[in-house]
C-alpha cells in the first residue's frame, strides 16, 4: 500500500527532524538502524496531511511521543481527528507521554516490540 502525503509537508518534516526534542532523540536512539528485530523506522514522516513522529511501514505502525500540549482540549481534539484518519487508512497508532519515555524507556520499547510481532 502506497501512502500519499501533502508534498508541502516535506520541508516541514525535515525541519522537525533537525529540531527533535530530547525525549524524541532518546526514543530514536532505541529504535533507529533496525534495532528492533530488523524493523525500519522513519522519524517525522509525512502521511496524508500530517507528520507523524515515528513510522514503521512494514508493521504499519505509528508511534507518537506526546508532550503537554496533547493533553489540553484542543490538542486532544486534533489528536482524535488525526488518529481517526490514520487508523482509517489501516495504520496502528501507539501513543506515549514524554514522561513514559523518560521514566520507563525500556518498558516503552518492549511495548513497541510487542506491537511489531
Amino acid at each position: 500500500m502506497k501512502i500519499h502525503y501533502d508534498k508541502k509537508l516535506k520541508k516541514f518534516s525535515r525541519t522537525l527532524r533537525q529540531k527533535m526534542t530530547d525525549v524524541e532523540r532518546l526514543f530514536w536512539s532505541k529504535i533507529r538502524m533496525r534495532q528492533l528485530n530488523g524493523y525500519q523506522f522513519y522519524r517525522q514522516r509525512p502521511i496524508g496531511e500530517y507528520v507523524v513522529d515515528f513510522y514503521c511501514p512494514r508493521a504499519k505502525l505509528i508511534i507518537e511521543i506526546d508532550g503537554g500540549q496533547h493533553y489540553e482540549d484542543d490538542g486532544r481534539r486534533k489528536d482524535e481527528m488525526r488518529d481517526k484518519f490514520l487508523s482509517g487508512i489501516g495504520l496502528k497508532i501507539l501513543r506515549f507521554s514524554d514522561r513514559d519515555v523518560i521514566e520507563n524507556i525500556e518498558g516503552v520499547v518492549e511495548h513497541v516490540l510487542e506491537n511489531l510481532e
